[in-house]
């Protein structure tokens, strides 16, 4: 036993054996790890994928989801690549994007319901009403309007002497959506080509009613024309107000405002005690 010992001291206590076993552990080494990390890179993974086109605003369905295996090296190689399908369902395929047949589901292609472009309707404040502007191609500077800018309104129109009115109605205003005129949205899809003829707005209700007496004067050619601002006036959007008050004196003076009825609660206690007096006898 003794001997054996000894040998393997002193084969342990030669420089070159002891370099050699080094050399070999490295090898090892590198050998193991890289082994492991081909293996993690080249190892399948299961992700989702779309079995058929979906368009934009449509929600997503677990019967639309597929499964197919990927290289790991896809997955790592993009943090926005969706690899649960519990990211998916019952969500819904983002405003301007159509996820094609066969395609890889990405997060900036899917938003929440609460994110879709309409649901800023179901959260107008009180006292507040939607306002649709007609619009073309040109009057939209080549559609380069979009939804959640802020813009101008202009007023266009003709005096009593005829003289020409042009101004600024109303500024800093949000667009809310571009509609074409079938109320799809204009910059939905990237599949076809839309059209704008209406702007919708969120405005209150008296400037609402404002720029409605104003699209139904028509003798005085009355225009109300869209005018676009850079990125950092909707970045920094100021208050929504009625820039003029000569504008706002002329539309008025071209119209009635009738009074509001305010007897009707009074009218139906009257009646329902009335009823009572009646059944009573």
């Amino acid at each position: 036993m003794g001997n054996i010992l000894t040998t393997i001291k002193r084969f342990l206590g030669n420089k070159n054996t002891v370099t050699i076993i080094g050399v070999i552990l490295c090898i090892l080494v590198l050998y193991i790890g890289y082994n492991y990390r081909v293996k993690q890179a080249t190892t399948p993974v299961s992700v989702p994928y779309a079995k058929e086109e979906i368009s934009s605003r449509t929600q997503i369905t677990s019967d639309m989801i597929g499964y197919r295996e990927v290289s790991r090296n896809v997955v790592n190689e993009s943090d926005n690549l969706i690899i649960d399908a519990n990211q998916l369902i019952n969500k819904y395929v983002s405003y301007g994007t159509t996820i094609p047949e066969n395609g890889m589901f990405y997060k900036s292609q899917v938003i929440e319901s609460n994110e879709m472009p309409d649901s800023a309707f179901a959260d107008i404040p009180d006292g507040y009403t939607i306002y649709s502007l007609n619009v073309n191609l040109h009057s939209t500077y080549g559609n380069s309007i979009y939804p959640n800018n802020y813009i101008d309104l202009y007023f266009k129109g003709v005096d009593d002497t005829g003289k020409v009115m042009f101004g600024k109605l109303i500024e800093s205003i949000k667009v809310l959506a571009v509609k074409d005129g079938n109320g799809n949205h204009v910059f939905e899809t990237n599949v076809e080509s839309r059209t704008p003829e209406e702007l919708l707005f969120a405005v209150p209700d008296d400037m609402y009613l404002l720029l409605m007496k104003a699209g139904y004067i028509t003798s005085h050619s009355i225009e109300i024309v869209p005018v676009p601002r850079n990125a950092s006036y909707s970045a920094n959007p100021g208050d929504t107000l009625v820039s003029s008050d000569v504008i706002r004196d002329f539309i008025l003076a071209q119209s009635v405002t009738l009074p509001q009825n305010e007897t009707t609660s009074t009218n139906t206690n009257n009646n329902n005690n009335n009823n009572n007096n009646v059944n009573n006898e």
